[in-house]
């Protein structure tokens, strides 16, 4: 008997899942039907909410991981076609200093809906946005020495493991920018290796500011970073009078070779921004207008 119970189980626990659906709809407690019951069993009946990709993040990351480029959402709260792999490529970014707890909240939200690769905040937000991302696939980075870079080594270093120890697992450094220009090259490289060596074992970036340089020292920037020890050399904050350009990515590219990756940040708004910079090299996108990237849906315009 016992025996034929286990048999069952299944069974008995769909009916059972049923039934309380139907008696708290009877009660008014739930006004519709559970679309998805626990350990994914489906409901009878799909009713093409459109809700999947926002109820089960995991398994949207799952099907992304496995090849799939585009996610269709049927009307719902989508009603478009997610580009999934550039979502894979994004840092969803809020860095305006005054970011509200609210926002900050609202794009881990977004980040685990749409599987954005990171979310990336200023440091001192990151104790709340690791929380928030807990469980995910989605990973908290800092910003470190942002936006000016002026900062001395042990501070940046310093930033650096706090926003680590506070649950940072990728860390986007600004570079020595009066340093690089007056050609002080041991004081970039040194800036640069302080942060990876505090940083270990997690990746840095390395932001150029690339509207403030000339291309002579935008390929000494790049040696410099590659030399360095950094996983990542970078385009702009966001806030330094210029964004990322497609010659830039080019040439970033052809420095650090196939040994670094790239990222694009500053002024990407749309898919065909974002798209561009992907077939000129980049393998990540910093972006604040995530969602419009990956929707096809217009963003307005700012910066981040």
């Amino acid at each position: 008997m016992a025996q034929q119970g286990l048999e069952n189980l299944d069974e008995v626990v769909e009916i059972i899942s049923r039934r309380v659906t139907e008696r708290l709809m009877q009660k008014g407690l739930l006004t519709e039907k559970i679309q998805n019951l626990p350990g994914d069993v489906p409901c009878e009946e799909c009713s093409g909410c459109g809700h999947c990709v926002t109820r089960k993040p995991e398994a949207v990351k799952n099907i992304i991981q496995s090849g799939a480029e585009r996610i269709s959402s049927k009307s719902g709260i989508l009603g478009v076609t997610i580009d999934a792999k550039m979502a894979a490529m994004i840092d969803h970014t809020l860095l305006k200093p005054d970011a509200t707890r609210e926002q900050l909240m609202k794009i881990c939200e977004e980040a685990k809906q749409y599987s954005f690769a990171t979310v990336c905040v200023n440091s001192a937000n990151i104790p709340l946005v690791a929380r928030q991302l807990l469980g995910s696939a989605v990973k908290p980075i800092a910003v470190v020495g942002f936006p000016l870079g002026a900062a001395t080594s042990q501070a940046k270093a310093f930033e650096a493991r706090e926003a680590i120890h506070a649950g940072a697992e990728e860390i986007d450094m600004v570079i020595n920018i009066g340093a690089l220009k007056s050609k002080d090259y041991r004081t970039v490289f040194e800036d640069i290796k302080t942060v990876v060596e505090a940083s270990k074992p997690h990746k840095v970036k390395v932001i150029l500011e690339t509207a403030q340089l000339n291309d002579e020292e935008k390929v000494i920037s790049c040696a410099l970073a590659k030399t360095a020890g950094a996983a990542f050399v970078k385009t702009s904050t966001g806030f330094g009078g210029g964004g990322a350009t497609v010659e830039d990515i080019v040439l970033m590219r052809r420095i650090v070779g196939s040994d670094m990756e790239v990222k694009a940040s500053g002024g990407i708004r749309t898919r065909e921004d974002a798209q561009k910079m992907i077939q000129a090299g980049a393998d990540r996108i910093g972006a604040s207008a995530s969602v419009a990237i990956v929707t096809g849906q217009d963003a307005k315009k700012g910066t981040y």
